[in-house]
C-alpha cells in the first residue's frame, strides 16, 4: 500500500501515528499530488471496496491541499524523468515537490538521489513548514 498514508489509517504503533499526526498539525502547508490520490485510491479500492475509498480520499482532500499537475509541473518532471529516469509517476510527484517547495517524504531511493527535491522518511519524520507528503513508502 502506499505506505505514508497506510501507516495513517491502519497502524498499530501508536509512536508512528503520533509522528504522522504531530506533523501534518504542525506543517503551515500540506500538499498532496493528485498521483498519490489516484495511488491511495486504487489501492484502497482494491482492498476495501469503493466506500471505503472514497471516504478515505475525501479525508485526506480536506486534510491537504491537492496539487494538481499543471503545464510547469509536467515540463519540470519531464526534465526530472530525463535527468534521473524517474517513472513518469515519480518524476511528476518530484516536479510537484520541487516546485512547491515542499519535502517530499518517501523512502524511494529516486527521491533520495533526486538532488533538486528535499526528501525525508517516515522514520525521521518532524516539523516541516511545507509538507508534501507526496508518495509510497
Amino acid at each position: 500500500m502506499t505506505r505514508g498514508f497506510s501507516e495513517f489509517f491502519y497502524s498499530q504503533a501508536e509512536v508512528v501515528l503520533k509522528k504522522i499526526r504531530e506533523a501534518i498539525r504542525k506543517a503551515e502547508k500540506r500538499f498532496i499530488s493528485t498521483i498519490m490520490i489516484h495511488e491511495f485510491y486504487q489501492l484502497t479500492l482494491q482492498c476495501e471496496g469503493q466506500e471505503t475509498a472514497i471516504l478515505r480520499t475525501h479525508l485526506l482532500e480536506k486534510e491537504f491541499k491537492v496539487a494538481t499537475v499543471n503545464a510547469e509541473i509536467a515540463k519540470s518532471g519531464s526534465e526530472l524523468r530525463h535527468k534521473y529516469r524517474l517513472s513518469m509517476a515519480d518524476s511528476i510527484i518530484a516536479a510537484t515537490a520541487l516546485l512547491l517547495n515542499a519535502t517530499c517524504i518517501s523512502n524511494d531511493p529516486h527521491f533520495k538521489s533526486t538532488k533538486e527535491i528535499k526528501t525525508t522518511d517516515l522514520r525521521k519524520l518532524s516539523t516541516y513548514p511545507h509538507l508534501g507528503l507526496f508518495h509510497n513508502f
